[in-house]
């Protein structure tokens, strides 16, 4: 598959292009991949994934691309987001992560670089091009959750706005970016969040939502979320409830479920 003329060749700065990422995924593609992650990520018609497409590389493929492509120009990285191609897409934000972080260690910081990430993600998520769940959960925790860490603004009106969103997909980032506190020790943002989207309709965001919840108790405290369920299982949706609920014992668990059936 030529991977030792393709290593030596990510090395020249011309070659570092959006055209030689889509190269080196399309060698790695497989037809029966994609039809099946068509199908996963529901892109029929009036499905959440509607119209994306694939080309069926596997996700540690896509990071093994990834390595190769770390130094991919901004503007480059920009077109490759800019791409009808899931795989694509998730390259690019995965670069987009990595650099994030690179540019986070302590002898090079270099927050100006982090900041631009920010923008150019916000950009992104705004024009729909983060448009499924694995892009957002594979970046949105660092990508805005830990520059909001960073800045200690657990409250800033970002995340209520993203929260508010009509777009399910900027719902999504704007509760996995409060993994990121999660991991800090800060449960605030999450539970906030949590009790302003009880009503969305969207079962990708009911998962999203419990399984904050449920990484709250289980890294943070499990009082604060045993107070949020005592406050709010009787209105929570029943997927909801069940991720939050996960690691709590089984008696927890029925006593939470019969508070919302007791509705």
């Amino acid at each position: 598959m030529g991977h030792a003329t393709d290593a030596a060749s990510d090395t020249d700065p011309a070659a570092l292009t959006a055209e030689a990422v889509q190269e080196a995924l399309a060698r790695l593609a497989s037809p029966e991949r994609a039809a099946g992650s068509a199908r996963f990520f529901k892109t029929g018609p009036g499905q959440y994934g509607e119209g994306d497409v694939f080309i069926g590389v596997t996700v540690p493929d896509t990071r093994t691309v990834v390595a190769r492509f770390a130094a991919l120009p901004p503007h480059e990285v920009s077109r490759l987001l800019a791409s009808d191609v899931h795989e694509h897409r998730l390259a690019a934000l995965l670069i987009m992560v990595r650099r994030f972080q690179v540019a986070g260690r302590p002898r090079t910081r270099d927050d100006a670089e982090r900041a631009a990430l920010h923008a150019a993600y916000l950009h992104a998520v705004h024009a729909g091009r983060v448009n499924n769940w694995d892009l957002v959960d594979s970046s949105a925790e660092w990508l805005v959750g830990e520059v909001l860490v960073d800045a200690r603004r657990g409250d800033d009106p970002l995340l209520d706005r993203l929260a508010v969103s009509a777009s399910l997909w900027e719902r999504r980032v704007a509760v996995l970016a409060t993994f990121a506190f999660i991991k800090a020790g800060d449960g605030a943002p999450t539970l906030r969040l949590s009790a302003r989207l009880l009503d969305d309709r969207e079962d990708l965001m009911h998962k999203a939502v419990g399984w904050m919840l449920r990484e709250v108790g289980k890294r943070v405290d499990r009082g604060a979320l045993t107070a949020f369920l005592d406050e709010y299982a009787p209105r929570m949706p029943r997927t909801m409830l069940s991720y939050a609920t996960e690691h709590l014992s089984p008696e927890d668990r029925l006593a939470y479920r019969a508070m919302r059936r007791a509705v």
